[in-house]
């Protein structure tokens, strides 16, 4: 990006920077005021390719994806570069037109895409096989050496849980648990909420509960105050019921042997 600015006057780069600085600040909580802030960068420096890009992603994040798709289309033809391919096929899911980001799966850009480009890739090609309810081809789709590998990698929980969601709408629901422990294993940044589907699953829910170590007096005066408060997951029989600190802590309600990768079924994802 600094780069990219070095072509501007001086004082026009430091407004379009504190611009984009802003977008990247509230890109994934606040999108549609980072989607602001874009704009004006974009009104200041259509020319620069970051500026493009950052508008592109601020207008995906708010489901603009006609504008983003023009960002997108932008920013590859200043720079070159085909890391924004897939990306770009997903803005054409959003516009409703799946057939189209199929074909963007089988250009020859996709082959220029580095792992982690080339895995995104595959999840997109997976969702519009989704949208077009090809359910079975969407599982497919997602099996690949990446998926089977033991090794975890920074889209490796995102790429099981999307393997899971398949399984479920490919009525292999059973599967399904399977690759959602494995994506709750790989999960160690919250990118997937494959641990609350793993409960869903089993039959837990989470409620609110008072602390159980608390009498019934300090239940009350706690309660009126700021209560000191567990989660608490609940079979689907509705009695066992079982205390834990987090919602983390779920995994250790399981055996562990659940959580473990099962070799037979991965080998089955090669073929």
């Amino acid at each position: 990006m600094r780069q990219d600015l070095k072509s501007l006057p001086k004082t026009l780069a430091d407004d379009v920077a504190r611009n984009l600085v802003m977008v990247a600040r509230l890109l994934d909580n606040e999108p549609e005021e980072a989607y602001n802030y874009s704009r004006v960068a974009l009104r200041l420096a259509s020319r620069v390719a970051s500026v493009r890009e950052a508008a592109g992603f601020a207008s995906y994040m708010t489901q603009r994806y006609s504008e983003a798709l023009t960002e997108f289309r932008a920013a590859r033809r200043m720079t070159g570069r085909v890391d924004l391919w897939p990306v770009m096929a997903d803005c054409e899911r959003g516009l409703g037109r799946p057939e189209r980001a199929l074909a963007m799966a089988g250009e020859p850009e996709v082959k220029q895409l580095d792992k982690a480009g080339q895995v995104e890739m595959r999840l997109v090609a997976a969702g519009a096989r989704t949208d077009m309810e090809q359910f079975d081809a969407a599982v497919v789709t997602l099996q690949s050496p990446e998926l089977a590998s033991s090794a975890i990698h920074p889209w490796t929980a995102r790429l099981r849980y999307a393997y899971a969601e398949a399984l479920i709408a490919a009525g292999r629901a059973d599967e399904a648990r399977d690759w959602f422990a494995k994506a709750a294993e790989a999960d160690t940044d919250g990118a997937t909420n494959a641990s609350e589907r793993l409960a869903e699953i089993d039959g837990l829910e989470f409620t609110d509960a008072l602390d159980p170590e608390l009498d019934e007096d300090e239940q009350g005066s706690a309660s009126e105050a700021a209560p000191a408060r567990r989660n608490v997951a609940i079979d689907d029989t509705g009695e066992d019921r079982v205390i834990f600190e987090d919602e983390e802590d779920v995994e250790e309600y399981y055996d562990e042997d659940d959580l473990e990768i099962d070799e037979d079924r991965e080998g089955e994802a090669k073929k």
